[in-house]
């Protein structure tokens, strides 16, 4: 990457920093934050498509109305926010194989940085890996100083308690037009017309867009597998524990779990 394009990605950046915190409720912006792969893009596009907006994906926005899709933790001067959850687990899965493996998406340089600092023996041991991914992900994250860098669980926690509309991926793989039909309404206090969302939700369905059926995976693509529960087969009772000390309290709190016991539960599982 040469080094005006590195000063157009950080334009892009404090443009669309901008725009979102001063102008999100005069233009209107419509903004779908989250934390990464949790689906945004996915959501986003819909979104875009419904309202009849622009969607600027990998491009620098224009002052105009638009979907804006980013990872923003809360600022009270942001308007019309949509806040996208993902269990936390399945979030570490696929951040696993966005930054260890090469990928339709994913930066060259994001894979080399992680690839030197883990010097994992075999990348595709997924399962031994995992404990000591998670704790370099979460570590690196909280150290982090940029506004746009924090843990799964920070994310969850800037968000707790805001007048913000919410939903979860799991809810729109389960059923797309539903989980996104009281988005709409809420952003734009109007009944929803279910059959023309029904037919944006298929036009950006996971078979559509990465040419195979949910649950195909393939680790060479950003959109790898499209359905969630994977942490159940990459997770030992190892990462359990570790990802519980790390962001236990914040599953619970979004549901995902009732309670600690999940770690338990899961190793009872995997050992009968």
């Amino acid at each position: 990457m040469d080094t005006r394009s590195k000063l157009a990605i950080r334009y892009d950046a404090l443009k669309r920093y901008f725009m979102v915190n001063l102008l999100s409720m005069r233009l209107p912006l419509y903004i779908v934050t989250e934390y990464p792969k949790s689906g945004g893009t996915w959501l986003a596009q819909i979104l875009a498509d419904y309202l009849d907006i622009p969607f600027p994906r990998n491009q620098a926005p224009k002052i105009q109305s638009n979907v804006m899709h980013g990872h923003y933790g809360y600022s009270s001067l942001m308007e019309n926010v949509v806040v996208l959850f993902r269990d936390g687990r399945d979030v570490i899965v696929s951040e696993y194989y966005y930054s260890l493996f090469p990928n339709d998406r994913a930066s060259p340089f994001l894979i080399n940085e992680t690839r030197n600092a883990l010097r994992f023996h075999d990348y595709d041991d997924v399962r031994n890996n995992l404990p000591k991914f998670i704790e370099y992900i979460f570590e690196k994250r909280m150290r982090s100083k940029s506004p746009f860098q924090f843990s799964w669980a920070q994310f969850v926690r800037t968000w707790r308690g805001k007048d913000v509309i919410t939903i979860k991926y799991e809810d729109m793989v389960d059923n797309t037009a539903i989980a996104v039909r009281p988005v709409i309404q809420g952003l734009t206090h109007k009944e929803t017309d279910l059959a023309l969302l029904s037919k944006i939700v298929d036009s950006y369905s996971f078979q559509k867009q990465a040419g195979r059926k949910p649950g195909v995976e393939k680790n060479g693509s950003f959109l790898r597998k499209g359905t969630y529960g994977d942490w159940h087969e990459k997770f030992s009772p190892i990462a359990c524990e570790i990802f519980d000390a790390y962001a236990g309290d914040e599953l619970i709190e979004l549901g995902y779990e009732s309670d600690h016991l999940w770690v338990l539960n899961h190793t009872l599982r995997n050992t009968k």
